[in-house]
């Protein structure tokens, strides 16, 4: 067996692969074999490391040193000073924001400084498609211990007593939610993980599968063993190709290791695992709709009771979990309930996942513990607000959450406190807005998105979330009136209070916590026809300083419709008619004499 004297880590994740970590990675194979060090030097391909920003990101081991943005050209440099002479490169380092500082190594850079990885915690230091690498890390040691040592009643009772919630989105008791499929009576009984992500700007889950696949499958294995089923289902939407790749390798893996099928390690207990690719339907994520699109049905939400533990896949009891639920569990099996439960708050155990996008310094994924406030996630991990802007609204828990504002930045992010806030933990989506965002604009993006997805089934989701869509496209085009907003917001109680699924009631929270803590702008676009952020089109327009025109054309040549006239004699001028408000004008012009008013 080879050893090596440094390891080379290079991310694979879907956010390096697309910034040219495949380009990075052969530039690698290639300079270390022209230089005689590739048996020296091992490399070896990741998951996600968290700092998607700052990708394609590249980690050299025994220092830890950490570069970023690394491109194939980088390389031969990274190889002749580090590998071979020894010598950090200082140019390809992260760059702290504030004060420019270099930071050298891994654990010392900020955006890591809070975290506590237990779901990530091999994310970023594992091959994911070798099952070796995940049991040199203890993985399956927690699966063979409750196999040979415990009992199924002693799993549970970990999973109960450590206080692990469903990371979902409900926040329910996972230990309980088990014991009701454990109790329901039956044979036959199914595990289902729900890794249909839909959120626009998350990616938890996505990243998991792609970086730490055995985890989940280990999970699932001891839930399956807990309740008493022998067959899972993993139900991974087919956007994900590479979490789909992965996850077939690491069961085609772990099937030929025994440790899925009969008699696992020797024992009674038998587990089969499937994976089922969803068409990409936000509706599916809701539990019931889910089953319904397993079963080769059209994905809609049915009435509970009865609830998938009594009668769940093919009308047998079901337990289902998403992703990170299911991931904490091996870590609650070998470390104890105590351990678990010693993190996080009195009533939210643990820690949870976050995907942190928008208008912020450090975008990427994230795992804290529970009970940390939003300022420190904004300012101490995320590095602060882009380009020095005032922060101005956190939208959480994805297009069912709910919009805080600067009231809220020390809030603790736990189940009650965003829920008495008005949103939801939901599955982990973190998008920062600036000074600079439209909430009304906010609002009207995410319940399009929702009223698209709707599955249409009940009709307060169906006619509701389109009658509220229109009105905020009114209000957004400064043709609402007071009774519009007054007729919006009882809507959207009603919608909440009446639809079928958790999709439908949680899809007006946008609009109801923006009219509860930015009034004041909806009244704007109503009574002065005007958005303050100068985001809405039909309430802005850009105009040119014929005093300050150097008559330069750009700006005309540069013009998608054509409606900017103008010559070397002339101040160029825009036609407010054929202007679509697309702002490349001002963009492109070199002297700023194009201004949005």
């Amino acid at each position: 067996m080879a050893i090596y004297r440094a390891h080379v880590l290079v991310c694979r994740g879907t956010g390096c692969t697309a910034s040219g970590a495949p380009s990075v990675m052969k530039a690698f194979k290639d300079e270390l074999v022209k230089k005689g060090l590739d048996r020296e030097v091992m490399l070896v391909e990741t998951g996600c490391h968290g700092m998607c920003e700052m990708g394609p990101v590249v980690v050299v081991y025994p220092e830890g040193a950490f570069y970023c943005r690394v491109m194939p050209e980088d390389v031969p440099e990274i190889v002749e000073e580090h590998l071979y002479k020894g010598r950090i490169v200082q140019r390809l380092l992260y760059t702290v924001p504030q004060d420019m500082e270099k930071v050298p190594y891994y654990k010392d850079i900020p955006f890591y400084s809070k975290q506590h990885r237990i779901v990530l915690s091999n994310c970023g230091y594992i091959d994911p498609e070798k099952i070796e690498e995940y049991i040199a890390r203890d993985g399956y040691i927690a699966l063979g211990k409750a196999l040979l040592e415990m009992t199924p009643e002693e799993v549970l009772d970990q999973v109960k007593k450590s206080g692990l919630r469903g990371r979902g989105g409900a926040g329910f008791p996972t230990g309980l939610k088990w014991e009701f499929a454990r109790k329901a009576p039956g044979n036959k009984k199914y595990v289902i993980c729900n890794a249909d992500e839909g959120d626009p700007g998350a990616f938890m889950d996505r990243s998991t599968l792609e970086g730490d696949p055995h985890s989940v499958i280990e999970g699932m294995a001891l839930g399956a063993y807990a309740i008493g089923a022998d067959e899972g289902y993993i139900y991974c939407r087919a956007e994900y190709p590479l979490a789909i790749k992965r996850l077939r390798i690491a069961i085609a893996q772990a099937e030929e290791m025994g440790l899925l099928g009969d008699n696992i390690m020797g024992t009674n207990f038998s587990f089969h695992l499937h994976l089922k690719e969803g068409a990409g339907a936000f509706v599916c994520g809701e539990e019931t709709a889910l089953m319904a699109s397993i079963e080769g049905r059209r994905g809609m939400p049915r009435p509970r009771p009865p609830f998938p533990a009594q009668h769940g896949l093919w009308g047998k009891p079901t337990n289902i979990n998403n992703v990170e639920t299911w991931a904490n569990v091996p870590k609650i099996i070998l470390n104890g309930a105590d351990w678990f439960a010693s993190m996080g708050t009195e009533k939210s155990k643990g820690t949870k996942i976050f995907a942190l996008t928008g208008k912020i310094t450090n975008t990427g994924l994230i795992e804290v513990p529970m009970g940390i406030t939003i300022r420190e996630i904004i300012y101490e991990l995320g590095g602060g607000i882009l380009n020095g802007k005032e922060f101005k609204a956190v939208q959480i828990g994805g297009p069912s959450g709910g919009c805080l504002t600067k009231e809220h930045l020390d809030l603790p992010i736990d189940y009650e406190s965003l829920t008495s806030a008005g949103a939801i933990m939901g599955s982990g989506g973190l998008v920062v807005m600036d000074e600079d965002t439209c909430m009304v604009d906010v609002a009207r993006f995410f319940l399009e998105f929702t009223q698209r997805e709707s599955c249409g089934k009940c009709v307060p989701c169906r006619e509701g979330t389109k009658q509220m869509l229109l009105m905020l496209e009114k209000i957004c085009k400064g043709e609402g009136t007071l009774e519009d907003l007054s007729k919006l917001e009882e809507l959207a109680y009603m919608v909440k209070e009446t639809s079928l699924c958790g999709l439908g009631q949680t899809a007006p929270n946008p609009v109801i916590t923006t009219i509860r803590y930015f009034r004041d702008e909806y009244l704007a676009h109503i009574e002065e026809k005007r958005c303050p952020a100068k985001v809405c089109p039909a309430l802005i327009k850009y105009v040119v300083d014929p005093d300050k025109c150097r008559k330069c054309g750009l700006c005309a040549r540069n013009c998608p419709v054509k409606c900017i006239s103008g010559d070397r004699q002339t101040p160029y001028f825009i036609d407010q008619e054929k202007c679509i408000k697309c702002g490349t004008c001002m963009q492109v012009c070199p002297f700023g004499v194009i201004a949005k008013v």
